[in-house]
């Protein structure tokens, strides 16, 4: 009893042990992934005229190092953003400071650089604002790579990604030279030279695609006219369109439980039908003679009820035969010769 205590007891410390330190680990793993800072720190605003592509959690940065993180974005005056971010106490932050909206990446993540401005300044009071006369925002990589299209069309997606990363690098003064960057363009511009005949070819077809759109011109332009409409419409629709998704989502939602509910005698029908469907095909030659004599025999029938509600019939003649209890057959025939049964 007192060796299986002892067991117990080790278990339970061992135990013990492995969630402490897996906690531990996770925490870390937590402020690690979170860029969690436990320091003291100070909250500014800033306003840009343009912060598309930054979030929320997104770095601040000095001299390339982090020292805090973005907290708040908001509409400003009805044209401005306004972004409150945090950064560390013991980071200075003073009135001629320079807030720049920077590319982190070329998937687009976006960072604050902090800058110092010209002329000496006074330290910063907590929620003082950096006025957009010293905020600019990212780079516009949309008309900067429009440019460089040619060049991007003949080169490897590795030399495109390597390219497109200096020139921001350079652009937004975060390392490099323009020698370096020159060099880079020469090397892209010789394997251009050895694409030749690829740009040639190219060209060539893209004048032919012009040539057709050229002579299509107006069924092109009308195309556009449309289109503009169709977009016109939606936008003066806006309202009703999103007011109507809920409705399309009930309707979603009941139509799915009314399939589920009827799935199974749905079924069931499917396969009487194709019970029906064999049955019409093997008689095919019996309904389809039927069609054939069936408007004669309306139009008769139709002479038979035109007196009332009834029907009238005259019997001309019948044959048969009667079946005795011993099995004899007696056939029993009848005929009427009145001018009313004349053929």
């Amino acid at each position: 009893m007192k060796l299986f205590d002892k067991k117990t007891s080790l278990d339970t410390v061992r135990l013990g042990i492995f969630v402490v330190v897996t906690t531990i680990a996770t925490a870390l793993l937590a402020v690690t992934i979170g860029n969690i800072s436990f320091n003291a720190t100070t909250k500014y605003r800033a306003v840009f005229t343009d912060v598309v592509g930054l979030n929320k959690g997104d770095d601040i940065r000095i001299a390339g190092v982090r020292v805090g993180q973005v907290d708040k974005i908001a509409i400003y005056q009805d044209k401005y953003a306004m972004v409150t971010f945090s950064v560390d106490s013991d980071q200075s932050v003073d009135t001629t400071t320079r807030a720049t909206l920077r590319y982190r990446n070329l998937v687009g993540n976006r960072y604050i650089a902090l800058t110092e401005g010209v002329g000496g300044g006074t330290r910063m009071k907590k929620n003082g604002i950096i006025d957009k006369d010293r905020t600019a925002p990212a780079l516009d990589l949309s008309v900067l790579f429009n440019g460089f299209k040619p060049l991007f069309t003949a080169l490897t997606p590795a030399d495109v990604n390597q390219f497109a990363f200096e020139v921001i690098k350079v652009l937004q003064g975060e390392g490099g030279t323009i020698e370096s960057l020159l060099a880079r363009t020469a090397s892209l511009t010789s394997t251009l030279a050895d694409s030749d005949q690829v740009i040639g070819d190219l060209i060539t077809n893209l004048t032919s695609t012009l040539q057709i759109v050229s002579q299509r011109q107006q069924n092109f332009s009308q195309l556009l006219v449309n289109l503009q409409q169709f977009i016109t419409g939606l936008s003066q629709d806006i309202n009703p369109i999103l007011g109507s998704l809920g409705s399309i989502n009930s309707l979603n939602t009941k139509t799915a439980g009314l399939l589920q509910q009827t799935r199974v005698p749905l079924k069931a029908d499917l396969d009487r039908l194709r019970t029906v469907s064999t049955t019409l095909d093997d008689t095919q030659a019996i309904w389809v003679k039927t069609l054939q004599f069936m408007p004669e025999k309306l139009q008769t029938m139709t002479r038979t009820a035109q007196y009332g509600s009834w029907f009238n019939f005259f019997l001309c003649g019948f044959d048969g035969n009667v079946t005795l209890p011993l099995g004899t057959r007696i056939p029993v025939s009848y005929d009427n010769n009145s001018a009313r049964c004349a053929k």
